[in-house]
């Protein structure tokens, strides 16, 4: 397969040259929250790129997995539009971290140009800097000057923000011919599209500050970057990327599960692109979500199921696509190899719960779309109906009309938004009391930050060196005032990283709280008891021991419980949040369905069983670029870490975490799970208790078996007999209750068909029935289907309210007798409203006197029909 030996073949040239293969990092950014998903080679390099941290090499090749769905690189609603767009892109790439420059990254390019893509060296040009002669002179050297030009900024410079690392840019281009215009060099090609880019090296040269000057890098880099579904369309001389050998299986798997053979139609295109984002992110930790991440490949999801239907394919399909991908690419990239099942199973389900919404709205979003083509125009009204109750994003609405070669009302849609988010606003109004982040900035230029020692001691003297009370700096704290307390040096923890704070006293305050409002300052928030609290006096600081030991104890079994998801469940297990206090911990993971009870049985045994083995767990600090080489241990997504980071290490798990825990997992004494449920789509949340809680809960289960056990006569380990049995008991009973009620309600059909009347010539049956609401609709089926012919309607008493229900048979309704007019005229008579079908409409009232009214009226509007 030529993608496979491209792909080979580049990072086995570069290890020749001395480069590290360094493997393609997850799509999800490690440590920058500012990308969405990684959407280019040199993402992963960025730190070392800035100076803020060293690798083992100074040369390093890539093959990076991209994903280009948000900001300005959004490629999504291009895709299957035209012959190049897509989401899911190899980039390969080499990198040189103050190591060699341009001689040596325009050498090997051209090396690989010819010899690795097998490329017709006289079918090459070259584009520089316009400035950058160092570059033109070393192209010189292996291409015609005639087939090297300038351009600008715009084209060739690059630079990482308005400050900082940058530098020009050299590209090369590859020449398809007069097929595809008659530009006679790249300059004259404003499209692009004879002289096709397909690989950028940056040479990161300068720094530029604030004012716009630029100065030379003391170490001058390298990064460069090829997209391999551009150089494989190259190599198989076709001008289509989905015609190259990946892109091309997946749609001969589309092919065979929807039957419909492939001639260039979009449908194709769109499913073929988005299984690679889908499957690579799904792999990588992402799951579909209504935020962030998740919600991109949501839309990414529902996008590709859209197009599935427009080849018929109804049913989620997407999982049958997978495994051609898993053969194509499982074997470089064997993630996708490893989350096979999970991915399968996850885009199933994803699937599912969008066909049940597209069943509810799809009928409109039909209308919809009908009715827009005239204007070519969405109104914004309805944009807002498919959003709001149909939940169907506006992304995803600006998606299908671009689909649909519509457009949007945006102004109109922004309107309502407004409107709804007021009204949001004012139904749930409230106060909140926090600092402003500007309180703390003076304080903080005139005092040294407060220094935690809570890891080692949990009392010590300290001074006071600042006071707040009623949102004012004060000198003093009086009996019986609220307020804030900073000190030079305190054992109190500041809640943190899901970790509540500290309680305990200073002196005669206590501490009810304890906060970090603003970097440097540890705010301590309590009560003054007796006496007076002034600046700069010297006071004992005490945490409440008991407390700051039970929370210790949960905030390791946090980590005991995350090791043991990630055990049971699959390295896929990511922490999405977490709560630990004294008497509980909560923690939330990435997840994609519900968990078994043997799987909450196995995750609690394993953890027991590590509190019993009595683990020293033990804590230290190591450089965060150090961190960041180690696989061990476990990391946060869009968590900044300073440059030295503390561990908590308990051999089998390590994380890093500025929490506080116990000295081995022996003083957690029991572990057990309360409870586990969702709290968004894909995210899960366990709720569970340690030590003398744990014991409390296990005691409360055993009362409730005693309670049961005494109400059911029975002993505990008969329970599940006895209760079978009173079961079986119950449901015969239920059996005979409904054969007697059956027999009632014959009866009843028979007193009802003796009152039978005729009126204009249709037969009527208008009474009152005493029946439950819920009998209601199938006794009017069973009367009518005795009566054949003609209009029942029947009133019902529900305790101080009434329902009228009209049925009118099929002879009827051809000659317009339609139950929901009759409805419509006769429930303002039971001060009610309804409706329904033209041939069963009921309606509910609150004046059940009105009843007999209300039959009256159907029989005056039958005699007038």
């Amino acid at each position: 397969m030529l993608s496979q030996e491209i792909r080979r073949a580049f990072l086995q040239y570069f290890k020749k040259q001395g480069h590290a293969i360094v493997p393609s990092s997850p799509v999800v950014p490690h440590d920058d929250p500012t990308l969405l998903f990684i959407n280019a080679g040199m993402n992963q390099f960025k730190d070392v790129f800035l100076g803020k941290s060293k690798r083992d090499y100074t040369r390093a090749t890539t093959t990076q997995k991209c994903i280009r769905v948000g900001g300005k690189h959004n490629d999504l609603e291009n895709v299957g539009h035209t012959s190049r767009h897509l989401t899911f892109f190899e980039m390969l790439g080499n990198f040189s971290f103050g190591d060699y420059f341009k001689k040596d990254a325009i050498g090997y390019a051209w090396d690989v140009t010819q010899h690795v893509f097998g490329f017709d060296p006289d079918k090459i040009w070259v584009s520089v800097f316009r400035d950058d002669d160092e570059a033109f002179a070393l192209w010189e050297k292996h291409i015609p000057s005639k087939r090297i030009v300038r351009f600008g900024e715009k084209e060739n410079f690059w630079a990482m923000g308005d400050t900082g690392p940058c530098g020009p840019c050299s590209e090369l281009l590859f020449d398809r011919g007069d097929t595809y215009g008659p530009a006679k060099s790249p300059v004259e090609d404003a499209t692009g599209e004879r002289y096709l880019e397909f690989w950028n090296l940056v040479f990161m040269q300068f720094s530029r500050d604030a004012s716009g000057k630029m100065e030379n890098l003391p170490k001058q880099s390298i990064d460069t970057g090829a997209g391999l579904e551009r150089v494989v369309s190259l190599r198989m001389g076709v001008d289509d990327v989905f015609k190259t050998d990946i892109l091309r299986g997946l749609i001969a798997q589309v092919e065979e599960i929807s039957g419909k053979k492939y001639e260039g139609e979009a449908p194709f295109h769109v499913i073929a692109d988005h299984i690679r984002s889908l499957s690579f992110a799904i792999a990588d930790g992402v799951q579909p979500s209504n935020t962030d991440r998740g919600y991109v490949l949501r839309k990414i999801l529902r996008r590709a199921v859209r197009y599935g239907r427009m080849l018929g394919l109804q049913k989620p399909f997407l999982a049958q696509v997978f495994p051609r991908l898993n053969s194509l690419m499982g074997d470089d990239f064997p993630e996708l190899k490893a989350a096979k099942g999970r991915i399968e199973e996850i885009l199933t389900l994803e699937e599912e719960a969008f066909i049940r919404t597209l069943t509810r709205g799809g009928q409109l979003l039909g209308q919809v779309i009908e009715r827009s083509k005239e204007k070519k125009k969405i109104s914004g009204d309805d944009a807002f109906k498919l959003k709001d109750t149909y939940g169907f994003p506006l992304e995803e609405v600006m998606l299908i009309a671009k689909d649909e070669d519509l457009t949007v009302d945006l102004p109109r849609y922004e309107a309502l938004e407004e409107e709804a988010k007021e009204k949001s606003r004012k139904a749930h109004k409230q106060a909140t009391q926090e600092f402003d982040q500007n309180f703390f900035n003076d304080f903080t230029r005139t005092h040294k930050p407060c220094v935690f020692e809570g890891y080692q001691k949990i009392a010590l003297d300290a001074h006071v060196i600042g006071m707040v009370v009623d949102g004012q700096f004060t000198d003093e704290i009086k009996e019986g005032q609220e307020g804030l307390v900073i000190l030079d040096h305190t054992p109190f923890y500041a809640e943190m990283g899901g970790q509540v704070g500290d309680t305990g006293t200073i002196g005669k305050f206590q501490v009810y709280d304890c906060t970090a409002p603003f970097p440097g300052v540890i705010a301590h928030l309590g009560k003054m008891g007796a006496g007076t609290l002034r600046k700069n006096e010297k006071v004992h600081a005490a945490v409440d021991e008991v407390r700051r030991k039970e929370i210790q104890n949960n905030h390791t079994a946090t980590h005991l419980l995350h090791w043991a998801l990630q055990k049971v469940l699959g390295t896929h297990i990511k922490q999405a949040g977490s709560l630990v206090d004294e008497k509980r911990l909560r923690f939330d993971f990435s997840h994609h369905k519900a968990m078994t009870t043997d799987e909450l049985r196995t995750i609690e045994n394993m953890v027991n069983e590590k509190i019993r083995g009595d683990q020293p767990v033990n804590t230290y600090e190591i450089k965060y670029e150090e961190a960041q080489k180690r696989n061990d241990i476990k990391q946060f997504f869009g968590e900044k870490y300073g440059d030295k980071v503390r561990v908590i290490d308990i051999d089998y798990s390590k994380e890093l975490c500025g929490g506080t825990h116990t000295k081995s997992t022996g003083t957690i004494g029991l572990f057990k799970i309360a409870k586990e449920s969702s709290i968004a789509a894909g995210v899960r949340r366990i709720e569970a208790v340690t030590g003398k809680y744990a014991e409390m809960y296990v005691q409360q289960e055993e009362d409730l078996l005693q309670n049961l056990a005494q109400m059911l006569k029975s002993p505990v380990q008969s329970m599940t007999e006895k209760l079978q049995m009173l079961l079986d008991e119950n449901k015969l009973l239920t059996q005979e209750l409904k054969a007697f009620r059956k027999g009632q309600l014959k009866g009843l059909i028979e007193s009802c068909l003796s009152r039978k009347e005729k009126v204009g010539g249709i037969s009527l049956i208008a009474t009152e029935v005493s029946i439950s609401s819920e009998e209601l609709t199938e006794f009017a089926n069973d009367l009518m289907m005795q009566l054949k012919s003609g209009v029942v309607a029947l009133g019902a008493k529900v305790g101080e309210r009434c329902q009228l229900l009209v049925a009118v048979s099929a002879d009827l309704v051809e000659k317009q007798v339609s139950a929901a007019g009759l409805i419509k005229e006769a429930a303002p008579l039971i001060q009610g409203g309804g409706g329904g079908k033209q041939n069963l409409a009921q309606a509910g009232g609150k004046d059940p006197h009105g009843l007999p009214k209300a039959l009256d009226k159907i029989r005056h509007l039958l005699a007038k029909a």
